[in-house]
């Protein structure tokens, strides 16, 4: 009786990031209850396609957990390869895209199955009826074809995360990661879920506003004994809002703490939850490892704000957060979108200047500025489709909607050209401030060439014939994407914008 489920993570643009957690929290399950698994993540594995396909051989199933944008291309072929090599084995996906869009997703011919949401409890029993030959009736939280048409089953109820054991992370291949990273890093979700119900996040879709958490007890076993036993140095930590409860978090950094083990973390928050924290409070995190935050703060616009429906947001918490976090030596990512449906030039530059006065007072800020991108799902499309924004009708299509790739028709031409060399000369300034651009550029006489008029053109909104852009790229790697989870560099420059 076949009982080994391979289980796939695309492909995606830039370095591994580390292994899949996804995949790991869904093969401890299946392990737990005597199935064999076979975790293949492509960002690691070059010669992919091949270690599919010896894989499928002896396969009860294929899994696949998918995000939307270019991991989608990969995806499709190798699923079409799937389907070609062993056209009777089931293939399944789930993650955030398959979730969202579980009906346009399964009309693509070689998928046979859609696990929604959380997957953990669903893939053990749908692997448990495919093994027995049962059908999938009754296995709540699937969607699937029958006879030509797609059936939905209901919704599973959510699984309390304590309920279900840690992920399997003795199926990592840790050389290879930080061969890839140069530091022996992995990721962990001590929580899923966030309260907070912003217009362009599909967090609030995909957990319904749901926070769901491992006590700060287990959290701290976890990763105690994933950075004594495998000799990681530093954790991800992948909770959408860490600080959602503030005790439980004071809790985990204590027990760190106290357990005199030496490594770091990191986490995403939003800076209402950080400013209801004492300084004191906050050097405890920085004290436990705690290295780097990221901030969803996205416009320093009360208007854009309001659109977005970040209430929760204001202007005044985010410098006291990064206040709070310089005081505890924790550097900080803030997130910036531009380009939201009703933003007005006048509400980019003062997020810009805005932004620009946090960098000047504080040293730990940086930051990540990214066009707004329509995700599948998110509260804002019926909007977004009156204003024009084409939304893709296949699952092919999805894989074009990504950060970085700009598909809407308010920003386009000369507007978008200005933006983008706006974002250009927000970044070259901080960057010069915080030391950080290349030692050619920080020169004294350079930096004095540049500083002044970057900040004039910042305060007057004024940005024809960008030479300091044209001096800094000749000696400069200009940042322009940073990982809210670890502030690590994800891109560099912004186009052909001048």
């Amino acid at each position: 009786m076949r009982n080994k489920v391979v289980l796939f993570f695309p492909p995606y643009d830039g370095p591994p990031l580390g292994a899949p957690v996804s995949l790991l929290s869904l093969a401890s399950t299946l392990l737990e209850n005597g199935f064999a698994v076979k975790v293949i993540d492509a960002a690691a594995v070059p010669d992919y396609e091949r270690v599919v396909a010896a894989e499928i051989e002896d396969a009860l199933c294929f899994g696949v957990s998918l995000l939307t944008g270019a991991m989608i291309r990969a995806t499709i072929r190798v699923g079409r390869m799937v389907r070609r090599l062993r056209p009777e084995l089931p293939i399944v996906f789930g993650g955030w895209h398959p979730t969202l869009m579980a009906e346009q997703t399964l009309r693509e011919d070689f998928i046979d199955i859609i696990v929604r949401g959380q997957g953990e409890v669903t893939l053990l029993e749908l692997a448990q009826r495919l093994q027995r030959g049962d059908a999938f009736d009754g296995v709540a939280g699937v969607s699937f074809r029958r006879d030509g048409r797609i059936v939905h089953n209901p919704e599973r109820p959510v699984v309390n995360l304590n309920q279900l054991p840690t992920p399997a992370y003795s199926l990592v291949d840790f050389e290879t990661y930080e061969r890839a990273r140069g530091v022996r890093e992995v990721g962990y979700a001590s929580s899923v879920g966030c309260p907070y119900a912003c217009n362009y996040c599909t967090d609030q879709v995909f957990y319904k506003r749901r926070f769901n958490a491992c006590t700060a007890e287990r959290v701290v076993r976890d990763v105690l004994d994933l950075v004594e036993r495998y000799g990681v140095r530093e954790v991800a930590f992948l909770d959408s809002n860490f600080p959602v409860d503030l005790n439980r978090a004071l809790a985990i950094a204590a027990g760190f703490v106290e357990s005199k083990v030496k490594f770091r973390w990191t986490v995403q928050a939003s800076t209402d939850l950080l400013c209801r924290m004492s300084d004191d409070q906050v050097r405890l995190l920085g004290e436990s490892g705690l290295y780097h935050m990221g901030f969803g703060t996205e416009s320093a616009s009360e208007q854009v704000l309001r659109f977005m429906n970040k209430r929760h947001q204001r202007v005044a918490d985010m410098f006291e957060t990064a206040r709070k976090t310089e005081a505890a030596g924790i550097r900080t990512t803030f997130n910036v979108i531009v380009g939201y449906p009703g933003e007005s030039e006048q509400d980019r530059v003062q997020t810009f200047r805005t932004m620009s006065e946090i960098a000047r007072q504080f040293s730990n800020v940086s930051f990540s500025p990214n066009i707004f991108t329509p995700y599948p799902g998110i509260p804002i499309w019926p909007q977004l489709r009156e204003l024009g924004v084409y939304e893709p009708q296949t699952l092919e299509e999805w894989a074009n909607v990504s950060l970085g790739n700009n598909l809407l028709p308010w920003l386009q031409g000369e507007e978008l050209r200005r933006l983008r060399r706006m974002i250009e000369y927000f970044l070259l300034n901080n960057q010069i401030r915080r030391g950080t651009a290349n030692a050619r550029l920080l020169r004294n006489a350079t930096r004095r060439a540049l500083g002044a008029p970057l900040r004039w053109r910042l305060r007057h909104n004024r940005f024809s014939f960008p030479w300091e852009l044209w001096v800094a790229r000749a000696t400069e790697r200009l940042v322009s994407r940073r990982s809210l989870l670890t502030g690590q560099e994800l891109a560099h420059g912004m186009g052909d914008v001048c």
